[in-house]
């Protein structure tokens, strides 16, 4: 993975707070900002069902929590809802695809 392709996060836009607004319309606040990214696992799951795409380990509900929802573009807010950029992937697997193009960058630099 190139390092062009290497996920990059923004931090959320939260504006100066407001020492009026109540601790409950603040929340609501930040939960709208984070919401477009939280809604793609149940779906992921659904559609590709509970095994690792990269090596076929297979999952059942009680340690689903150990599979992952990977984006295959790297964009947390690219989520057509027929699951075309997303692939399930155990932790393992998802930590391997995230550490290539760093270990591929750190590699090309030294020589």
């Amino acid at each position: 993975m190139s390092s062009s392709r290497r996920m990059r996060f923004r931090k959320p836009q939260i504006k100066k707070a407001d020492s009026n607004k109540p601790v409950s319309e603040i929340i609501s606040e930040l939960k709208k900002i984070s919401a477009p990214a939280d809604n793609y696992r149940e779906p992921s799951l659904k559609i590709h069902g509970l095994i690792c795409a990269k090596c076929g380990r297979e999952f059942d509900y009680k340690d689903r929590h150990l599979l992952t929802v990977h984006h295959k573009d790297g964009n947390h807010r690219n989520n057509p809802p027929d699951g075309s950029n997303w692939e399930n992937l155990c932790i393992y697997c998802h930590d391997d695809e995230h550490s290539r193009g760093l270990l591929g960058d750190y590699l090309s630099k030294r020589q």
